[in-house]
């Protein structure tokens, strides 16, 4: 009896844990399951801006998931637009957008500008009479998921007058570049009409090949500092008074429209590339003065000594001067200034006693530009006195 009540027992724990190792087993993972894609964080901060005949969209790009994770690689970008028409509400003014553009992954940096992706949306013309045009952006680290939409903007859009012609430098001068183009007939812009232009210059690297021939698009040019505004020009003419020589910079002109009570710019000019090149001398030297003495003990061949001194040039980029000195009245004579002066002194060791010499000098800048001549003036070294 207590043998079967034995044997009874071990059958139940038996079969107990052969269903506690049914149950864990049951638990165990089966097909392994496929790793969650990477989905970038969505944008939160796009901006739209009319620009002529385009849109112009900002915004930052996603640099972690959604799980906070950093992202391997940049993610590309997906563009989507969307139209309502002008004055549209209600139902027809909800609008469903589509994907217009692809920003590939290893092209996103290229439109990356002061820490802001800028995407260029043209329009057509015909299309900008105060339709609404809405956009939102999605950012993509696989090709199995995509983040979720970023905010959605609209942008009204209003006609565009055209842009300036011939854009040129009408005069170089030491204190200004002085620009003028042609400008676009008053009765080829829409509403107010013509209220003026905007100024806008950037910068070319220092080694960069300059184009030849006229370039239709600014944004062919890589330019080491980007297009900022200038300044206003009531007419069809400016004056950049803030340049460097030897910079080579990108001007480009707008057409700025008065449309419905706002301004509305054009499309950019063709761009304008100069280099301005300093071929400007410095003012003559003023105020020479020489003073001869008899030295014996000269250590050139004359026996005497002319002292020079003039007034320091104001020039910001003098370099340095030349002395001049001529035995014949009315001459030039010959440089005796071996090096460049420093200081506007100079001592002429090789005058003979007795003898008249006429001195001139000039100032020289760091572009190798020399003045004109000084005023001349006359000295000479007194003969020894008969004992």
């Amino acid at each position: 009896m207590r043998a079967a009540r034995t044997f009874r027992e071990q059958s139940i724990l038996f079969f107990a844990l052969l269903t506690c190792i049914c149950i864990v087993a049951c638990g165990a993972p089966g097909v392994p399951t496929p790793p969650r894609p990477v989905v970038p964080r969505p944008v939160t901060d796009l901006a739209g801006r009319q620009q002529g005949s385009s849109v112009i969209l900002t915004f930052t790009l996603p640099k972690k998931s959604d799980e906070n994770e950093t992202l391997a690689a940049l993610p590309s970008i997906e563009i989507f637009r969307g139209e309502r028409a002008a004055g549209a509400s209600g139902a027809a003014a909800k609008t469903t957008t589509q994907l217009i553009y692809t920003v590939p992954s290893a092209l996103v940096d290229t439109y990356m500008k002061e820490g802001l992706i800028e995407f260029r949306d043209p329009l057509k013309p015909e299309s900008l009479h105060g339709q609404e045009f809405v956009y939102m952006v999605r950012a993509r680290a696989s090709t199995k998921r995509a983040s979720v939409d970023s905010n959605i903007i609209s942008v009204r859009t209003l006609p565009v007058p055209p842009a300036p012609t011939n854009v040129h430098v009408t005069a170089l001068k030491e204190s200004a570049i002085e620009l003028g183009w042609t400008a676009p007939r008053q009765d080829t812009a829409a509403g107010g009409g013509i209220a003026g232009y905007r100024v806008y210059r950037g910068e070319l690297p220092a080694d960069a090949p300059i184009p030849s021939g006229e370039i239709a698009d600014t944004l062919k040019l890589k330019m080491s500092v980007p297009l900022v505004l200038l300044g206003p020009a009531p007419g069809n003419s400016f004056r950049d008074t803030d340049f460097t020589f030897g910079v080579t910079y990108v001007y480009m002109v707008r057409t700025v429209a008065d449309e419905q009570g706002q301004p509305v710019e054009s499309s950019d000019s063709a761009p304008l590339i100069v280099t301005p090149k300093d071929i400007f001398p410095p003012a003559a030297p003023q105020r020479l003065v020489a003073v001869p003495s008899r030295n014996e003990q000269a250590t050139g061949n004359g026996g005497g000594t002319i002292e020079l001194s003039w007034d320091i040039n104001q020039e910001t980029d003098l370099q340095g001067y030349y002395v001049y000195r001529s035995e014949q009245p009315g001459t030039t004579g010959e440089r005796i200034s071996k090096s460049l002066l420093l200081t506007p002194t100079f001592r002429d060791n090789n005058a003979m006693p007795g003898k008249q010499y006429t001195y001139r000098v000039t100032a020289v800048d760091r572009s190798g530009n020399e003045s004109p001549f000084s005023s001349p003036v006359t000295a000479a070294v007194p003969q020894q006195r008969e004992r």
